[in-house]
């Protein structure tokens, strides 16, 4: 081995002045994948986007970028991030215990059926793509997918062993894509200013910017005591740091940038 590829070697060992203990276990990976079975749901990935005819429809895609921006506004202790991070969460739970409730009462309907043995249907090619998403509200979202698609699945067989009528079931699809595409949307609500709570005290302009375009600030998420169960570590970054991350302060948008119709076609 040559000086030069010992040099090299030592270097790769070095952080910041320390060796690092190549017996240590390296840096964790890992992969996950959606997959869904209907057009329902798989709808609810892409979303829509906005025509001079139709508005925007957030799907997944949609939720977990603007999310990005929220969690790392977060970290970066910026107080109207928590409250939306608390609004995501809560839209996610009741978006969830809907479709649990509507599933719970079809498969108690299909174990009723004691005569005959059913298999809720499955798709012959189911639609899978990878998830690679910064913060956990975003695989949240994806598992709503999920839940979902088994929703639809199960309407769908119903109605084909004649449990169900079409426009009952179809209208339990509708409401219940809606509640997704609805929480899909929170999100959007959310204008990034660059500020933390020191600098929310300290500049009244920036602090009424923000009231004006977000609502009054709950005093119990300003001052930290209630905050959504996951969160991320606070770690203040430097002033200019959020255009090395392309994070930039929003201006408001229209009522019509995006809508929850069920009515449409991605």
């Amino acid at each position: 081995m040559t000086s030069e590829q010992t040099l090299s070697r030592e270097s790769a060992g070095m952080v910041a002045g320390s060796k690092i203990d190549t017996n240590s276990p390296g840096a964790l990976r890992g992969q996950a994948w959606l997959t869904v079975q209907t057009r329902q749901a798989q709808q609810l990935i892409r979303g829509r986007n906005g025509t001079p005819d139709k508005p925007a429809i957030i799907g997944l895609v949609g939720f977990a970028d603007r999310l990005r921006v929220i969690w790392q506004a977060a970290r970066d202790d910026d107080p109207y991030a928590d409250w939306w991070l608390i609004k995501v969460n809560d839209a996610l739970d009741q978006a969830r215990q809907l479709i649990a409730v509507k599933q719970s009462a079809l498969d108690d309907r299909l174990t009723e059926m004691t005569a005959l043995e059913i298999v809720v249907a499955k798709s012959l090619r189911p639609y899978r793509v990878p998830l690679q998403f910064a913060n956990p509200y975003a695989y949240r979202g994806a598992h709503l997918i999920a839940e979902y698609d088994t929703l639809v699945r199960t309407l769908l067989t119903s109605c084909h062993v004649g449990l169900m009528d079409w426009d009952s079931s179809e209208k339990v699809i509708k409401l219940s894509a809606r509640k997704v595409r609805g929480t899909f949307a929170v999100p959007q609500g959310f204008r990034y200013f660059g500020i933390d709570r020191e600098s929310l005290q300290q500049d009244s302009n920036k602090k009424e910017q923000a009231r004006q375009l977000m609502g009054d600030l709950p005093d119990a998420v300003l001052n930290g005591e209630q905050r959504a169960p996951l969160v991320p570590h606070k770690m203040p970054f430097p002033k200019a740091t959020h255009r090395s991350v392309k994070l930039e302060s929003l201006s408001p948008l229209p009522d019509t940038r995006y809508s929850t119709d069920e009515n449409h076609d991605t």
